[in-house]
């Protein structure tokens, strides 16, 4: 059955395509067969397993890149590099799935501290990215913290601006109300006036209302 995953690479997969790859340079392989090796452990094809390493894993381990092939090198004038044929055989990886990672790592003493520089180096940076993961999620948290408290902060201050306005209208009606009332006093307090009329004569006389 031909691998087919279409879901998006994750740094685990990157990791493992990157292992996987610096081992078959190290060990006189062919990327070809490192990525058909990635393809089978992560269920994806072996095109799709280069294109991910030429185009953005690659970059990130240029130097573990020349440690790989200085071993090699190193492993070729030793006359060691006869795992590739035990690869092709199908032999080498059960060999390898035996092994512990710093024995599949460690061909020579010199080589084994650089490529436990390598492996810490990937460690490393695997741990960075978890807790850079972790930093943003933390951030994602705070950031819609506070989008809540921003939204209970707006409708607070509309509450309140309704309520002012309420105030505000009431205080107007008083005042109404108070005018009215003075106005009302007023007339009540206010002394009747006098009417005259002429009467036959001529004369002026007081007619009470």
């Amino acid at each position: 059955m031909v691998a087919s995953r279409q879901d998006a690479w994750t740094e685990d997969d990157d990791l493992v395509l990157a292992e996987v790859t610096l081992r078959h340079i190290r060990e006189g392989g062919t990327q070809l067969a490192a990525f058909e090796e990635v393809g089978q452990r992560l269920g994806r094809t072996a095109a799709a397993c280069g294109f991910r390493w030429n185009s953005c894993v690659r970059k990130r381990y240029d130097a573990a890149i020349v440690i790989a092939k200085n071993q090699r090198q190193q492993l070729k004038k030793m006359g060691r590099l006869t795992s590739v044929q035990t690869e092709v055989n199908g032999e080498a990886q059960l060999l390898r799935k035996q092994q512990s990672p710093v024995q599949q790592l460690s061909p020579s003493g010199s080589a084994e501290e650089q490529i436990d520089a390598v492996i810490r180096m990937l460690m490393n940076h695997k741990d960075l990215v978890r807790k850079v993961r972790q930093l943003e999620q933390e951030l994602e948290g705070k950031v819609l913290e506070i989008k809540e408290l921003k939204e209970a902060h707006d409708r607070m201050k509309k509450d309140l601006e309704q309520v002012q306005g309420v105030n505000e209208d009431y205080k107007a009606l008083v005042q109404i109300m108070e005018r009215a009332r003075k106005m009302a006093f007023l007339n009540e307090e206010e002394p009747v006036k006098a009417i005259f009329k002429m009467d036959e004569n001529g004369n002026l006389e007081r007619v009470e209302k």
